[in-house]
């Protein structure tokens, strides 16, 4: 959330970049934003060889430019520092900014995500623009955040970051002997004598492919490495602003579960999240529920911005189906409903060359206002506009909650077995689908977070338990939690070695179970197992476990290990510690959550269809029931409270009958 006194209702606007443009369209698309509700506009997010001509020359006129018209005309401005590219003359000159990919390749000039992140080349011109910028442009009150670079990403295995991973190892471990101990390195003969000893993990030494090492544990501390090589780039520039203009937000723009970044360390080091949202047309809405809901859980349950979406068609999916109509709006306000204070698209005006002159704009190539899509973006702004402020601030307060945690997404998807099909981001979205289907709020949170706020805790895949985490969880059921895991959990400390002692190691008086072995089943094979009732199959991983006080839910039915548990309960202080030994269809996931959370006095918001989305913000204004149907038919559903509708101003009493058409939400506030 920008929070700025000045703004009164959602920002809704996106990139523009007229430096693509004559400067005689400039005052058109003034005019046509205008017509469309924009109210901001993010600049400058990729004009570093325009603004940097060599290494002492700037130039900012065109820029200043800008900046007058869109303040003239009313825009607010998110304000970029352009360096997601570095200018063609740094690369000529300082080969070492480039970087190396994975196979050991030395890039060339060109594309983007193409700097090595611990270039002092790179680090120096980038901060010293970020810093010009800030001065520049210090006092147009219009700058209401600024956008650091853009999607930060990617990796680079180059001369430079081999030197500082030394050092951020030395930092981390303080001595060979440590790193030699962490990491296990009596395997195999990898014992290191020096830190110089130590190279980049990579397919000239450790890896087989980009998921398979032969050393978890420094490929796994190269992935934290990269990403904190990164937001330190990140920190720099921010910290050259913040000592010019330290009122104004700082911020980047996250991508979702982005694999390579820790997101939980990055939150800490910005103002507001912001995140760009491109789901692809097969996309479920639970997945994208999901995004928004791990953005919003960055910042404690803060609102957040979304920076980007497409208003109409994406270009760099394999199928770049249409956004039919209604669904921008559609999507739009499903952002809104989980938490964002924000609507921005990329982009403005399509641009004319290059790979994404087919993706889409408010301002299409035909350069004018008669398109469906601007008539759905200009009605959408206006209904905006008339919402004002009386969602901004508003939370989402939930009772239920899921740990995600980047360390255990890298360690699981490295780890050498137990099955090919076993992919921890699938596993989370599993869960996550069968809360959001049955319409129950559940925050997605990180292993640091705190516990206390919530009666029910999910943690599938807790395959990593870092030191302190199980101690959390303990109190958290001690004092009366429900809390679940599942297969391969508990396995590993944070530095991927075995926590030796049984499965599921340092969790295993939480769930009152020890894990003998796990049975990894190939695609198409199944066992099952009889849960109330209902015979549900058993796939890809089946934990052959014995109970150690737990309650046996329920036991396998064939092979060797029938008879064994599959689900057990255990009663630990005032709580329960659940435990589901494999993978099952989502209808027995949604079972057990529906019994957990039940409980627990956990109630769905609305009983509805699973293509409806529902969700409740709060704020001083009162509470908001969002209705989001992702169906193209209609749906109606009798609506449990007394509300009135905030765009229609239509009132409903209880029972009455609530009528979507397709793809259609609607706000309600509950009276």
């Amino acid at each position: 959330m920008i929070e700025n006194p000045s703004i009164k209702s959602i920002l809704y606007g996106g990139d523009y970049n007229p430096e693509q443009w004559p400067e005689t369209i400039w005052h058109e698309d003034m005019r046509l934003l205008s017509l469309a509700n924009i109210n901001v506009v993010t600049l400058n997010v990729f004009s570093w060889a325009s603004l940097q001509e060599d290494e002492t020359t700037y130039h900012f006129e065109k820029l200043d430019r800008i900046m007058e018209i869109v303040k003239k005309n009313g825009l607010s401005v998110c304000l970029a520092t352009s360096t997601a590219v570095h200018p063609a003359w740094m690369a000529r000159k300082y080969p070492e900014v480039l970087r190396t990919e994975f196979n050991g390749m030395k890039r060339k000039f060109g594309s983007r995500h193409n700097s090595c992140p611990n270039s002092p080349i790179y680090r120096k011109y980038s901060v010293e623009l970020a810093r010009r910028l800030a001065e520049r442009y210090k006092d147009y009150d219009n700058i209401i955040a600024w956008h650091i670079s853009n999607e930060f990403g990617g990796e680079c295995y180059c001369e430079n970051c081999e030197n500082a991973f030394r050092e951020w190892l030395k930092n981390r471990y303080h001595t060979i002997d440590e790193v030699n101990r962490a990491w296990n390195t009596a395997f195999w003969g990898h014992t290191f004598y020096t830190f110089e000893d130590i190279v980049s993990p990579n397919l000239l030494s450790e890896h087989f492919d980009y998921d398979r090492t032969t050393y978890q544990p420094i490929s796994l501390d190269y992935r934290r490495f990269m990403s904190d090589s990164l937001l330190t780039c990140y920190q720099e520039e921010a910290k050259a602003i913040r000592t010019i203009t330290p009122n104004i937000p700082i911020t980047t723009n996250l991508m979702g579960f982005y694999k390579l970044l820790d997101y939980h360390k990055w939150a800490k080091s910005m103002d507001f999240i912001s995140w760009d949202n491109y789901p692809a047309y097969d996309n479920s809405p639970s997945s994208t529920a999901m995004a928004h809901d791990l953005m919003r859980g960055l910042k404690q349950g803060k609102p957040f911005a979304l920076m980007e979406q497409t208003p109409s068609v994406t270009n760099w999916h394999p199928y770049n189906a249409l956004k039919r109509p209604g669904q921008m709006r559609l999507l739009s306000y499903q952002a809104v409903a989980h938490g964002a204070d924000t609507i921005m698209f990329f982009q403005m005006r399509r641009s004319i060359g290059a790979c994404e002159k087919y993706h889409g704009a408010v301002i299409d190539h035909a350069g004018h206002e008669n398109t469906r899509v601007f008539r759905e973006v200009a009605s959408l702004g206006q209904e905006l506009r008339f919402l004002g402020d009386t969602l901004l601030g508003s939370r989402i307060q939930a009772k239920a909650a899921i740990i995600f945690d980047w360390d255990n997404w890298w360690s699981v998807d490295f780890s050498a077995g137990p099955s090919c099909l076993l992919k921890y981001y699938d596993i989370i979205l599993h869960y996550y689908t069968a809360f959001h289907t049955q319409h129950i709020p559940v925050d997605i949170i990180s292993v640091e977070d705190e516990l206390c706020k919530y009666d029910v805790v999910i943690a599938p895949l807790l395959y990593m338990t870092k030191a302190g985490s199980d101690d959390k969880i303990r109190t958290f059921v001690k004092n009366g939690g429900t809390f679940m895991t599942t297969f391969f959990s508990g396995y590993v400390n944070e530095n991927d070695l075995v926590i030796t002692g049984g499965y599921p190691g340092r969790l295993r008086d939480i769930l009152g179970i020890w894990v003998e072995e796990e049975d990894a089943l190939i695609e198409g094979e199944e066992n099952s197992f009889t849960y109330e009732g209902i015979t549900y199959p058993a796939r890809i991983i089946c934990d052959l476990l014995h109970s150690e006080g737990a309650e046996i839910l329920c036991s396998y039915e064939k092979d060797f290990y029938s008879g064994m548990p599959v689900i057990t309960c255990n009663h630990f202080g005032k709580g329960l510690g659940y435990y589901m030994g494999t993978i099952s269809d989502l209808s027995l996931t949604k079972t057990l959550l529906r019994k957990l959370c039940k409980e627990k006095q956990i109630l769905p918001i609305i009983n509805g269809p699973e293509h409806l989305e529902v969700s409740i913000r709060e704020n001083v204004n009162g509470k908001f029931l969002f209705l989001l149907n992702h169906n193209s038919k209609e749906i109606s559903i009798s609506l449990p409270y007394h509300a009135t509708e905030l765009l229609s101003k239509q009132t409903y009493q209880v029972n009455d009958a609530l009528i979507l058409s397709g793809y259609a939400i609607k706000i309600l506030k509950l009276l």
